[in-house]
């Protein structure tokens, strides 16, 4: 079921908030588990593609995998790390998850798609809830660095949504993510301050390689194939919702009652597009 896959690859993605921070606090840098999650997931699609002989993308199709890769991981994650440093995480936190606005905008021109009413509200929905979970408990430092590398990775963000859509149709998702992602850890490269690290932090960034990146976006992948764009976004804003828990649970963190009104429009917004309308089932 697509809704099920999305929601499992939000599950997945959620986990980056527990194990990045553990391993940060093993001296990790955040652009190093950005990369090693990228290459140790891209060489798991890439074996994946080999064993089952899927086709990777060729001529503009190959020329558009290679920009994605560039821009959709290599560009979103040192952008969200910069819209966190200068603004804080609750500030960058709210700007990438408009990306279910970017993608209901872009999907007319870039897919064909036309959200209707109620994908158009979930998209509102969604986002306010974000918003009302990432600042109830805190204020954020906010100028124009922080908003415009927010903005952008949400931007980014979104790009997965148009571009999965048009290529998962055409290709293996496999063979498209075995393209990108390696990619997008060399765009990443020239940024990472490499350290040694112990033991503890590889396990860590293995787990994030394996279940937040080769497992989340092989169930996200599937499922867009059979989901359109918005309603994929907007289920996919379960993981701040989801992430938020996870660190009250394994971090300590507790979230302001307010937060959980946030948490609330944020679900809702997700069951909302889950329920297909009874005339179109």
């Amino acid at each position: 079921m697509p809704i099920v896959l999305i929601a499992t690859a939000a599950t997945l993605w959620a986990l980056i908030g527990v194990l990045g921070t553990e391993a940060v606090r093993l001296g990790v840098d955040p652009l190093e588990i950005a990369f090693w999650r990228a290459l140790i997931g891209g060489a798991l699609f890439g074996v994946h593609a080999f064993a089952t002989r899927a086709r990777p993308p060729r001529g503009g199709d190959l020329a558009l995998t290679i920009a994605f890769g560039a821009v959709g991981v290599g560009v979103f994650f040192a952008a969200y790390q910069v819209a966190v440093r200068h603004g804080g995480a609750s500030l960058a936190s709210v700007l990438l998850y408009t990306a279910p606005a970017f993608v209901a905008v872009l999907s007319i021109p870039v897919l064909g798609e036309r959200p209707g009413r109620r994908e158009a509200l979930a998209v509102v929905a969604s986002i306010a809830g974000v918003a009302i979970v990432s600042l109830a408990g805190g204020g954020a430092h906010v100028d124009a660095i922080a908003l415009s590398t927010g903005l952008l990775s949400g931007f980014a963000y979104a790009l997965y949504y148009l571009f999965g859509k048009r290529m998962f149709t055409r290709y293996a998702p496999v063979a498209v993510l075995a393209v990108a992602l390696p990619v997008g850890a060399l765009a990443l490269a020239p940024l990472v301050p490499f350290r040694a690290k112990p033991p503890a932090a590889w396990g860590l960034l293995v787990a994030m390689g394996v279940a937040s990146t080769y497992l989340a976006y092989l169930a996200y992948a599937l499922g867009l194939r059979r989901l359109a764009a918005t309603r994929a976004s907007v289920i996919a804003t379960l993981e701040p919702v989801i992430a938020s828990a996870l660190a009250a649970i394994f971090l300590g963190e507790r979230l302001a009652p307010l937060a959980y009104a946030g948490a609330a429009l944020v679900v809702g917004a997700a069951i909302a597009l889950a329920i297909e309308p009874r005339a179109t089932r």
